[in-house]
């Protein structure tokens, strides 16, 4: 009977055991009480060394491959690959010629000569001839250039590869000076400012229509903003061409495009969660969109004028001018039934019209093809975010979007309008 009991206390024993094992509990060994607190950066260190571990492994093959490899046959039975891209070419006085320049491709290249015109000229490199990869250099040419005349430049190496850059007016580059400053910020405001608050003034026109036509003036804004889009991106890919490889033009342009827009979403979700966008807060983002594209056509008007192509800058104001005024009616009619205050549109009309005026200041003093790239690229992919908002905007509460054919109609007026304002501009 006793011996019953023990076995049955026994099994009860065995049970309570199993049960708290399973609830994640193991007895300690001896000498073992708190091995499972010790386990935890022991875990954490094991987990790092398996990340590290591939990393390590990579290191290792590169270094072989660079030491004892193939790529040793190949330097010795192919030559280098040299490339060196044009960033700029300004005429800081008369009678001379800077030359600013980077190396993009993956072997140093050394700086020979200098080819002006077919003659060879006297030159100096800064900070050095021999240009490793991803350093750039500037070239002052002592040369009696004509204003207005054309040159050709070529810079040969020291291995005899050429690279040659044509200037199609040789002109006194833009000094950072007052006058300049002045002159630039009045140009990016007749083509940015002034176009966008004319354009808010038809927020008393949209106060005074219906629902459904308040709703065809934002899908003239989808088909207004969709074709700034594509424009900057157009013009975006065009300057890639022109940047140097190593930078990766068309990376930079995937990164604005794609990245703008997450930016801005994180931004505008900040503390707000699943809550709607307000109206005001739309035309923010609208503004914000459009003031991101103007900042491209600033670059455009400010690196016309800074090498005298005077003709092409003024035609690009005018057409701007004209291209830009609808812009506004985009910004205001999410507003079409609200009363923003004056400081409030002003405001609104800032932040689309005064990035125009930083793009003139870049593209007249400093202007990159690979800054040029990257900033059409953002303004690109602001306008896509920009784009998503309002077509979730025009979809809720009931509302058809783009799938009624007065909407409709409203999106292919807003291209329409844009191509043909457009037409105005200078290529």
């Amino acid at each position: 009977m006793n011996t019953h009991d023990n076995e049955s206390d026994d099994s009860v024993d065995t049970a309570a055991t199993s049960t708290t094992y399973a609830s994640g509990a193991q007895p300690d060994a001896p000498g073992q009480s708190d091995g499972p607190a010790r386990s935890v950066p022991q875990g954490a260190m094991a987990l790092a060394a398996k990340g590290v571990l591939p990393l390590l492994l990579l290191a290792a093959l590169l270094v072989v491959f660079a030491r004892f490899g193939p790529i040793g046959v190949f330097q010795a039975a192919f030559p280098p690959i040299e490339e060196l891209s044009f960033e700029r070419i300004a005429f800081p006085e008369p009678g001379q010629v800077r030359v600013h320049m980077v190396n993009g491709g993956p072997e140093p290249v050394t700086v020979a000569q200098v080819i002006v015109d077919e003659a060879y000229w006297e030159h100096t490199v800064a900070p050095d001839r021999l240009v490793n990869r991803l350093e750039d250099i500037v070239v002052d040419i002592p040369y009696p250039w004509v204003d207005g005349d054309p040159l050709e430049i070529t810079i040969v190496s020291s291995t005899g590869v050429t690279f040659t850059q044509e200037v199609a007016v040789a002109t006194q580059s833009p000094r950072v000076t007052g006058s300049y400053v002045a002159t630039f910020a009045l140009l990016g405001a007749y083509v940015g400012i002034i176009p966008v608050f004319l354009g808010l003034l038809w927020l008393p026109f949209l106060a005074g229509v219906s629902t459904r036509w308040v709703d065809f003036f934002l899908s003239f804004t989808v088909g207004l903003l969709l074709f700034l889009g594509v424009d900057a991106l157009e013009a975006a890919l065009d300057l890639a061409g022109q940047v140097a490889s190593a930078f990766q033009g068309v990376g930079l342009i995937v990164l604005g495009v794609v990245g703008t827009p997450l930016a801005i979403h994180a931004v505008t979700r900040w503390g707000r969660r699943d809550s709607p966008i307000n109206p005001l807060g739309l035309s923010a983002l609208i503004a914000i969109g459009i003031g991101l594209h103007n900042l491209g056509e600033g670059l455009a008007i400010g690196s016309s004028y800074a090498v005298g192509e005077v003709a092409l800058g003024t035609s690009l104001v005018f057409g701007f001018l004209l291209h830009n005024t609808t812009e506004g009616l985009g910004i205001v009619a999410p507003l079409a039934r609200s009363r923003p205050s004056y400081a409030k549109l002003a405001g609104l009309g800032l932040i689309a019209g005064v990035p125009t005026i930083f793009g003139t200041w870049i593209g007249g003093f400093s202007y990159s093809p690979m800054a040029g790239a990257l900033f059409l690229a953002i303004g690109a992919g602001a306008i896509v975010q920009v784009v998503a908002v309002l077509g979730r905007s025009m979809g809720s509460h009931g509302r058809e979007g783009l799938r009624s054919p007065l909407n409709a109609a409203g999106l292919l007026a807003g291209l329409i309008v844009m191509y043909a304002t457009g037409l105005f501009v200078a290529a």
